[in-house]
């Protein structure tokens, strides 16, 4: 009897324990997600104060610092919108971020203009697309919508038109079908580009538009990776990452929360890290954790790491690059799945044995996280991404309390379990 209650007793604080992490992995995410944080991106300092809240998390835990830092900083260039935001048509106000965005690489304006289409009506007569080009549009914007155009050709020679204006219009609007999304941008054109939900504007009617956008290029904005670590035994690494910013703000009012991309992989970083300080015996491989910044600036913060590595790379074991943690009710991607077979075929393994996923698939190689560069100069590295119903990104809805977390148990006990194996050590 006895025997049996240590037993249930110890599955009870088992269990327990794995409740306690998803609350505190909820509490980040809310945080980190949350009005205050600004996006975490370039507005506010935004990506700063992530950096600063991540910072007194791991020294909470009880981390150690690499050559006396948290950080590893960084410059780099980046346009804002860290004030007027105003778009109207014929006298009604549209909501930011619901019915329009503004991208990240627009001019300021500010005014009152008229609007020339090019859509599937106007292509289809001969000359007329050229005809509208050749006249004097700088008191127009050109509306763009593809509904309905086939031809490569034409979509080419549109997506010409949106990246370069050669016409010269005041600026450019694409009428888009569905979320509006956005990420920053490392330029500043000389023209504004608004994005437009799909029916707010018609071709049919005569509209104005009112615009009052302010715009502001740092060309070398200061921002930081966030870096910590466990000892082991031996002097190699298991690293794991995930990038902890976002899109920032698009004007005052408007922000992007970034819930499930990725403050939930930035959030489970921290989870592994309680986990690992809290074990009593010492991890074989030294455990580091790595925070990127400027990931949807174009991996920027990783590849500053690899370019100036606090260890070598050589020393690195596996890398685990986390983003988009907050489903999985239909398993999780592997990108690099197919390259290094010999982790994946192990990770599988486990999963099989332990019945925890629905599905561990399989990708090839992909430069669309911070894993990339990393596997670029031979690391051998692992993104996951989960895979469920969840489908917020990069849009003003991607917030904390729609975000299901449904695997995130079973995903934290597979990368555990995957890190205990002693496939490892051979």
């Amino acid at each position: 009897m006895k025997n049996f209650l240590i037993t249930i007793t110890i599955l009870f604080l088992s269990i327990t324990a794995f409740s306690q992490d998803i609350q505190y992995v909820r509490r980040i995410i809310e945080k980190l997600a949350s009005p205050d944080f600004h996006g975490r991106g370039y507005v506010e300092n935004g990506d700063g104060v992530a950096a600063k809240y991540i910072s007194e998390e791991i020294e909470l835990i009880g981390l150690q610092q690499f050559n006396g830092s948290w950080f590893q900083k960084f410059t780099m260039p980046v346009n804002t919108f860290p004030s007027h935001m105003q778009m109207a048509i014929n006298g009604k106000e549209l909501k930011p971020g619901i019915d329009y965005l503004v991208h990240a690489s627009s001019n300021s304006i500010r005014g009152n203009y008229h609007i020339a289409w090019i859509n599937k009506k106007v292509v289809e007569y001969k000359d007329a697309l050229n005809n509208m080009l050749s006249n004097d549009l700088s008191d127009y914007f050109i509306a763009i919508d593809t509904t309905g155009i086939d031809n490569p050709i034409i979509k080419e020679f549109v997506k010409y038109i949106i990246d370069e204006n050669p016409a010269q219009a005041r600026g450019i609007i694409e009428v888009v079908p569905g979320n509006l999304t956005s990420r920053p941008s490392l330029v500043k054109k000389d023209f504004p580009f608004i994005q437009i939900v799909k029916g707010i504007l018609e071709p049919e009617n005569e509209e104005m538009i009112k615009l009052r956008v302010k715009s502001k290029f740092k060309r070398k904005y200061k921002t930081q990776n966030v870096m910590a670590f466990i000892p082991g035994e031996v002097d190699s690494f298991m690293v794991f990452t995930a990038h902890y910013d976002h899109i920032g703000r698009m004007g005052a009012a408007t922000y992007f929360p970034g819930a499930n991309d990725n403050a939930s992989g930035s959030a489970m970083i921290l989870d592994l890290a309680r986990y690992y300080k809290n074990k009593a015996e010492k991890p074989h491989y030294s455990i580091a954790f790595i925070w990127f910044a400027a990931e949807e600036a174009g991996l920027l913060g990783s590849k500053f790491y690899t370019e100036h590595p606090i260890f070598p790379l050589s020393k690195i074991k596996q890398l685990w690059n986390l983003d988009l943690m907050g489903s999985g009710e239909d398993g999780i991607k592997v990108v690099n799945g197919s390259v290094f077979t010999r982790e994946f075929d192990l990770l599988k393994s486990i999963n099989a044995e332990k019945n925890y996923l629905k599905k561990v698939a399989s990708r090839g190689a992909a430069a669309n996280s911070d894993h990339y560069f990393f596997s670029e100069k031979g690391v051998h590295s692992f993104f996951i991404y989960t895979m469920g119903t969840y489908k917020e990104y990069h849009n003003i809805y991607d917030k904390a309390d729609g975000l299901p977390l449904n695997e995130y148990e079973d995903i934290f006990r597979l990368l555990v379990d995957f890190m205990n194996h002693e496939g490892l050590y051979n």
